[in-house]
């Protein structure tokens, strides 16, 4: 059951509305008079005590930016099986939206088309906002990602790799295996074999599959 308390048209209004009116779900459009959705949010500070999903036309680069910051979203145009699931996924007066999964989102979202700097991993304790240079590599744990920082924590998340692959920037990650991506910046050597290993910097092992072997020597210009 969706009780629908107002639409309005532009920025200025969705302040006083929200202001206003306790609500559980927020559809914002990113393009709207008056100021972007990004600048509603920013007004209201942290006084942001609802979900949010995203309506956006926007490319695909963008859309990867919402990926990284774990925010919902709705590509225009909108059909009703997706709306339907979007709404069956909220749960009211849970999950609100965090400041700095917005913020992460608009961070990435202007480096437009840089490749973006920050990762909101979803874990069992909650959001992790993890910076991708501190990620050393990634290990597949049945449909679940574990992810190995440079300090030394490890992230579990309840995606599988594939979803990492991707989405993570292919100039900076690597998948060696059907277990591992790697980030290529903490490489440390590469020992020949059937399909070899690498060495991380921080003395991992990580097997290189044959199938994936001659893709990962082009990397380094290596035959």
């Amino acid at each position: 059951m969706v009780d629908v308390l107002g639409t309005v048209s532009n920025a200025r209004e969705a302040k006083k509305f929200i202001e206003t009116n306790t609500i559980d779900l927020l559809f914002l459009d990113i393009e709207m008079p008056n100021g972007s959705g990004f600048d509603l949010l920013e007004s209201l500070g942290d006084n942001i005590n609802f979900k949010i999903i995203f309506i956006t036309a926007y490319h695909e680069y963008a859309l990867k930016a919402f990926k990284f910051s774990a925010v919902d979203y709705l590509l225009k145009p909108i059909n009703i099986e997706d709306l339907q699931a979007a709404v069956h996924k909220v749960q009211p007066g849970t999950d609100f939206e965090s400041k700095e999964k917005i913020s992460t989102l608009i961070e990435n979202i202007s480096r437009k088309g840089e490749a973006m700097e920050k990762i909101a991993l979803p874990s069992m304790e909650g959001l992790q906002f993890v910076n991708l240079e501190e990620i050393v590599y990634c290990e597949s744990q049945d449909n679940y990602t574990q992810f190995f920082l440079t300090d030394g924590r490890r992230i579990m998340v309840s995606k599988t790799i594939k979803h990492f692959e991707e989405l993570l920037d292919p100039d900076s990650f690597f998948r060696v295996h059907r277990s591992n991506i790697i980030n290529l910046k903490y490489i440390d050597k590469y020992v020949k074999g059937e399909g070899g290993y690498v060495v991380m910097k921080q003395g991992e092992r990580i097997p290189v599959s044959r199938r994936r072997k001659e893709a990962f020597l082009q990397l380094f210009h290596y035959q």
